[in-house]
């Protein structure tokens, strides 16, 4: 018999058919987010679950079913789901890196740009119908040209974005890591800064972190005081990296240019404040939305899955320690 799994919600078709030929499948045929009720009763007489980035997968879910054996998230991060937890019930938790690297970095970039020249606001402005011809004042925004990029988190996609920004438009590269990356700065003359002189120098600050509690509002008050004035700011990691209070007020008094989101700190409700203001650009998490992105985070998905039930253990499996208490024998 086919290995038991729950969907928590429906990924592109090519992903789908490759579950149906693999497993049993039950999944939401609704478009929306499950309640963690759902979800518990989804598990229950499965042998796998198949969340997404917006399920909060924790111990009250991985206990719902004693022979639940693993967890693959549709998601490169995998904060939403309690790998302790899992680890301790021997489940085994794998994520979909690297295939949306390249989609979130070229994302990344367009919010750059558009908070940079203020795309959203001028979009706005045509639309209501007040554009009434060319002025040599009119919306001017902040260049690119021999401009500063700060990078927070120079992993597969702060290193995209990083060489994008030096490649296609031959900005300066300023990073703050947990370490430094020797290789990426000979290439790109990039330079390792603690994260005042970075929040201090930089024209444009995107953000590339993984959430945990050393990155819970590592932007706030604080840092925005170290920003110039003229400094546009990007998030495409996690909503929680941003005070969003505290950037809504560096906004509305000028005390940054603008800033271009894609992540929310209690998503899907943003800071109303934010929702008032012109300069920022508010996007509804899309970093990864492209055809070919989507659909390959959701192929790479499913194949952790067939991986781990032919006993082979899956290359983007999370918590390594768990194999030495499996609930599946995975070598």
């Amino acid at each position: 018999m086919k290995p038991k799994i729950f969907v928590t919600r429906q990924i592109p078709k090519p992903a789908m058919d490759l579950l149906f030929l693999h497993f049993d499948v039950e999944f939401n045929k609704e478009d929306r987010v499950l309640t963690k009720k759902e979800i518990v009763k989804g598990v229950k007489g499965k042998d796998a679950l198949l969340c997404l980035l917006t399920d909060s997968i924790d111990a009250e879910v991985l206990d719902a079913e004693p022979n639940l054996k693993m967890v693959s998230n549709y998601a490169v991060g995998f904060n939403n789901v309690d790998v302790k937890a899992a680890t301790h019930h021997g489940i085994l938790v794998t994520n979909t890196p690297g295939v949306l690297t390249d989609a979130t970095a070229d994302f990344a970039f367009t919010l750059l740009l558009a908070a940079a020249r203020r795309v959203g606001e001028a979009e706005r402005f045509v639309r209501k119908g007040k554009f009434k011809g060319w002025g040599p004042l009119h919306f001017l925004g902040q260049s690119t040209e021999d401009a500063t990029l700060g990078i927070f988190g120079l992993g597969r996609i702060g290193r995209e974005v990083a060489r994008r920004a030096a490649q296609g438009f031959e900005m300066k590269i300023l990073y703050h890591d947990v370490q430094r990356v020797p290789d990426f700065e000979k290439e790109f003359g990039a330079k390792f800064v603690d994260k005042e002189t970075l929040l201090r120098e930089s024209d444009f600050v995107s953000l590339h972190v993984p959430l945990n509690p050393n990155t819970h509002h590592l932007i706030g008050e604080k840092e925005f005081k170290l920003m110039k004035p003229t400094a546009v700011l990007v998030n495409t990691s996690r909503g929680p990296v941003v005070d969003e209070k505290a950037l809504a007020q560096a906004l509305q008094e000028k005390r940054i240019f603008a800033a271009g989101l894609d992540v929310y700190e209690r998503e899907p409700v943003i800071e109303k404040a934010l929702l008032k203001l012109e300069n920022v650009v508010l996007a509804p998490h899309i970093a990864s939305a492209t055809v070919k992105s989507r659909t390959d985070m959701g192929l790479l998905a499913v194949n952790n899955l067939v991986s781990a039930f032919n006993g082979i253990a899956p290359d983007c499996l999370v918590n390594r320690k768990v194999l030495a208490k499996s609930r599946m024998k995975v070598t």
